[in-house]
């Protein structure tokens, strides 16, 4: 399997940390040096290793808010 080139391009934020120190994160991520997303994924102290996660796209993100906004959040 060919290594996965990504680029944190701007962290946005931190939704909640593990005992372990892993942390679950808002970033917008550069993947195989296209154009970044928004993706929401766990990620090791140093950011060398990741868990399963979701990419959105930017109207993807634009209508997530928008649900949450309908129910409240």
């Amino acid at each position: 399997m060919p290594d996965i080139k990504f680029e944190i391009v701007r962290h946005i934020g931190t939704l909640s940390e593990s005992p372990k120190g892993w942390t679950k994160e808002l970033n917008l991520i550069s993947w195989n040096d296209r154009d970044p997303k928004y993706d929401i994924r766990e990620w090791s102290p140093d950011h060398t290793k990741m868990g399963k996660g979701v990419t959105l796209s930017a109207e993807d993100i634009t209508n997530l808010k928008r649900l949450l906004d309908d129910i409240g959040i």
